[in-house]
């Protein structure tokens, strides 16, 4: 393999340079001369330390940031949907009505939520490509690589003791370490009412104007007290003003800027309809289940939720590849860079250049062999034909005594010994697990794999093992112990011997696909690195050729996003860049307060002690996906003056290519935030705790 000198300066999205307000820049590398060129704007190194280590990662998924010195978080409701969901019962549904702690004493502990907060970046990439053999092929090289990044996040997590997760960027063009203090005793502070942060419902998901509380407050703790908190963001009382500068900090989840035509067709002609498809089988099914009855509701409103938002990102993303301007743009960018590459000659860079060539054939052949092996992967390795959690547990029980013998470096990535803590965290969670929905839900999946792969496949017959998948869910659910906190403990502990002693008919099921699976997870691996270290070949002559500044694809790691507070046209017709709170009891007026535009009881009685004219959310040009949700939005003087929560609807396509005409980032400013907490909840000392830093007891 080729050795590849960090790559500082690469292009995205194919283009020669980042444009508008594109970008989800690396902390360690951020966009200084746009900045400097566009806004007159200079971060220090000083500016740029304190936001990363306010900045938080959620293990459910999204962002958040530190407010105050003693451990007060924000981020938002939805983020928090998955603890809410866990802690509620059929007598308290903290979603349907929300929460208020009162104080310290009174904050109710996350069952298995986990905070990562990063302090270092460094990059890895030489020593990385040193433990790969030049002639290694495919397979040989993913072995080695396993290795020695298992290698360093020991090393560098013994050495520190902190979370250390080495990241590929560039489609594996860079390696780089980053290193993360966890926080794992989280409690729970303020959560409005789901309707006050979702007012509007799926109807309103994705547009703009919103009228959204879209907040959740929670509070870190460190050996049973709160934690001490240097890096915190001071919160504006006013918020940002129209045209204002912005930035958001924050991890984005996924982009596909970076990826080939070839790849860009496969997603459009294959990935996207086939998770869409699931998607919408999993929306009817929870929608009629939970039409049923209150309690059905209120287990399946997590993932109804999360299942009707996937369906909209899913169905934007797909517009996108389906709009011929956006695909027109990408194969003449890809096509005019494989005439420059084609036309050198001079010697130094012939060889680069032929090889990035010959990169894009091995890029299409990678993709071909996934896209033979897509589905009965997604099926069996991502677990959708066996979708609920006693499977998921099953699985990972299984794998845990499989894979813990083997030397760190060759084992799954996801059990690691780096990795070994947060592995467990979740594995032990005492969150609630009902056999109903559990068995819902497996039988439609079973019914999907039935489907999918088809009635009279050999495998497929051996999971149903001769009965209906209905009725070999209800089996499999109600035979397995593996919902037993102890039960999965013990076998844990125990290993491979006390897990096939056990005859559990889930782990059996889970050993049953096992083999097939990751024999799948192989060819996929082995794949992904071949397309690294193509990748990796198009990205050293780019530079090479054209040394221009860019970012890479989203990794679910800490990047900062810029633009400006700003509306747009949509059929002519002007978008302001702000709502108010007149504008929320308008809006429920003229739908005639039906559901999802009712107010609740709290807010229709005490509405009328709010200024209407308060900005209750606003819409900025940064560059954000999903894992954005809950970042900070930070003005200049690094105070924070909003909290992403959603894009609109025109943002979707975000994950192919940027657009600053009509893609927005949606925000609850910080005044409504204030405002709302004294007035509607009375919250008076978070009020001030928010604007003094500090907790008053």
């Amino acid at each position: 393999m080729t050795d590849i000198k960090p790559l500082l300066f690469l292009c995205a999205a194919f283009a020669l340079a980042a444009r508008a307000d594109e970008g989800m820049w690396l902390f360690n590398q951020p966009p200084r001369q746009i900045l400097r060129q566009r806004y007159g704007f200079d971060p220090d190194e000083a500016w740029l330390e304190h936001l990363q280590k306010a900045s938080i990662r959620f293990n459910s998924g999204g962002s958040g940031s530190f407010i105050s010195a003693d451990g007060l978080l924000i981020s938002n409701e939805h983020v928090a949907a998955d603890a809410l969901a866990k802690l509620s019962t059929s007598g308290k549904n903290y979603l349907r009505d929300g929460f208020y702690a009162g104080g310290p004493g009174r904050e109710i502990k996350c069952l298995d939520l986990e905070l990562n907060v990063l302090q270092s970046i460094e990059d890895v990439t030489a020593r990385v490509n040193a433990a790969i053999p030049a002639e290694a092929g495919p397979a040989a090289a993913f072995q080695a690589r396993r290795a020695v990044i298992a290698q360093i996040e020991k090393e560098s997590q013994e050495n520190t003791g902190l979370r250390s997760d080495v990241v590929m960027l560039w489609q594996g063009g860079a390696c780089h370490l980053y290193r993360y203090k966890r926080y794992t005793d989280v409690r729970i502070v303020f959560a409005p009412e789901q309707q006050a942060a979702f007012f509007g419902g799926d109807p309103d998901n994705f547009e703009f104007p919103r009228y959204d509380l879209d907040i959740c407050l929670f509070r870190a703790y460190e050996n049973g007290q709160p934690a001490r908190i240097k890096d915190y963001l001071r919160f504006s009382p006013s918020g940002p003003g129209e045209g204002e500068l912005v930035f958001v900090s924050g991890h984005p989840g996924h982009t596909s800027r970076l990826l080939t035509v070839d790849a860009l067709k496969n997603e459009r002609d294959q990935i996207l309809p086939f998770r869409l498809a699931s998607l919408k089988r999993g929306e009817a099914l929870l929608t009629s289940w939970s039409a049923r009855n209150l309690e059905n509701a209120r287990r399946a409103r997590k993932a109804l939720l999360g299942t009707q938002n996937g369906r909209k990102v899913n169905d934007g993303r797909l517009a996108g590849l389906l709009d011929p301007e956006l695909m027109a743009t990408k194969e003449a960018a890809e096509r005019q860079f494989k005439a420059k590459l084609g036309a050198e000659t001079g010697e130094d860079k012939k060889t680069v250049c032929q090889a990035a060539l010959a990169a894009y054939d091995k890029i299409a052949d990678a993709t071909r062999i996934e896209s033979e092996n897509f589905i009965p992967y997604t099926l069996l390795e991502t677990g959708q034909a066996f979708s609920c959690e006693s499977f998921r547990i099953a699985r990972t029980l299984l794998r845990a005594g499989d894979e813990r013998p083997k030397p760190n470096g060759q084992r799954l990535r996801e059990f690691s010994d780096s990795g070994r803590a947060s592995l467990e965290l979740a594995l032990f969670s005492p969150k609630p697990i009902y056999t109903d929905l559990e068995t819902l839900t497996l039988a439609d999946s079973l019914t999907f794999l039935a489907t999918a792969l088809g009635a009279d496949n050999e495998l497929a017959l051996k999971v149903l093992a001769g009965k209906s998948p209905k009725d070999r869910a209800a089996e499999l659910i109600a035979g397995t112990r593996v919902r037993d906190l102890a039960f999965r403990k013990s076998l844990y502990q125990g290993g491979a011997p006390a897990l096939a002693a056990a005859q559990d008919p889930m782990i059996e099921l889970a050993r049953l696909v096992d083999g097939p699976s990751r024999e799948l997870r192989q060819i996929f691996d082995t794949r992904n690195e071949a397309k690294q270290q193509a990748y990796a070949a198009i990205a050293r002559a780019r530079h090479l050729l054209l040394g221009s500044a860019g970012y890479p694809d989203a990794t679910f790691t800490l990047r900062l996003a810029f633009g400006t507070v700003e509306g747009y046209a949509e059929q002519n017709n002007p978008v302001p860049p702000f709502t108010d709170f007149g504008g929320l009891f308008a809006r429920a007026a003229a739908m005639r307060a039906r559901p999802p535009f009712d107010l609740t009881p709290l807010w229709a009685a005490r509405q009328g002690r709010l200024n209407r004219a308060t900005p209750l959310d606003f819409v900025s040009t940064d560059d954000i996906i999903g894992g954005n949700s809950g970042s900070p939005v930070v003005n200049r003087a690094g105070e924070l003056v909003g909290i992403i929560f959603d894009g609109n609807l025109q943002s979707l396509p975000g994950d192919f290519a940027y657009g600053e005409k009509q893609g927005r980032a949606i925000s609850v400013d910080s005044a409504a935030i204030l405002q709302a907490l004294e007035k509607i909840y009375r919250a008076k000392a978070l009020t001030r705790e928010l604007l003094d830093g500090h907790l008053r007891q």
